[in-house]
């Protein structure tokens, strides 16, 4: 049996590009699985997993660096072909610690790097921790923050169940401490975000210019901090574009 923890909706044999996906604070892979059926047909999708979830049971991570190893571990058996990644808001700092971390290790490196909904390191951190709120307060920031019900965070079977992991990936993005004297990578990069995220803002974004030698610009969709929900095609179809426009990357049948 395989042990294998990379998520693939729809298993691509041969694939001209593996894009991985790290996803957000208290969250799982889940919401990004329907991005499968708006990828090229030759791309395949891979979903990585922080621990703590159901599919990958174990402590959660606290910081983004350790989250980082683990995400490196995963993708050491695949670094064989073309490949990229893209992360949303706590997965866009793993993906800028995981790029950080293939680079300094020698690794092969992702053909482009997208990162979403995350102020850059001269930005950080937030002024607000709300990792450490109480239980109601903690559970009105999420809602406020949208992509959570709270009809879900009010469970009273499922919230034992979602606050540890809640509060460890909170603490992971709100505590993070870039490294500021980090050389840029040699990467192309996208910035992203939503134009009423009230956490991560649209005329910071141009900033990640500074992280990078191949700055690919910001692009700016409606909506909130999940501004891709409910319909994630304006945002995967941007994808789509920006990664078309590297040299090396296949351009999907």
């Amino acid at each position: 049996m395989s042990t294998d923890p990379i998520i693939r909706p729809r298993p691509v044999p041969g694939a001209g590009l593996r894009l991985f996906v790290l996803h957000h604070a208290g969250g799982s892979h889940v919401p990004y699985r329907a991005w499968a059926g708006l990828l090229p047909p030759d791309w395949e999708l891979c979903l990585l997993e922080a621990p703590g979830r159901a599919t990958r049971p174990g402590q959660p991570r606290t910081t983004a660096d350790g989250l980082a190893e683990t995400f490196l571990d995963d993708l050491r058996p695949h670094l064989d072909a073309p490949y990229a990644l893209f992360g949303h808001s706590m997965g866009a700092i793993t993906g800028y610690e995981l790029t950080l971390a293939l680079r300094d290790r020698g690794l092969p490196l992702p053909r482009w790097l997208g990162l979403s909904a995350i102020n850059p390191p001269e930005h950080h951190p937030r002024r607000e921790q709300r990792f450490g709120l109480p239980d109601a307060e903690l559970r009105d920031a999420v809602v406020a923050l949208g992509g959570t019900p709270r009809e879900t965070l009010e469970h009273p079977e499922l919230w034992p169940l979602i606050e540890p992991v809640l509060r460890a990936d909170l603490r992971l993005a709100e505590t993070w401490r870039p490294r500021l004297d980090a050389a840029p990578l040699p990467v192309p990069l996208t910035a992203f975000a939503g134009d009423a995220d009230p956490h991560a803002f649209p005329h910071l974004m141009h900033t990640w210019a500074a992280r990078t030698t191949r700055f690919r610009g910001v692009r700016t969709l409606s909506g909130g901090h999940f501004y891709f929900q409910p319909d994630p095609a304006p945002l995967v179809d941007a994808v789509v574009d920006a990664l078309r426009a590297e040299e090396g990357v296949p351009s999907g049948r």
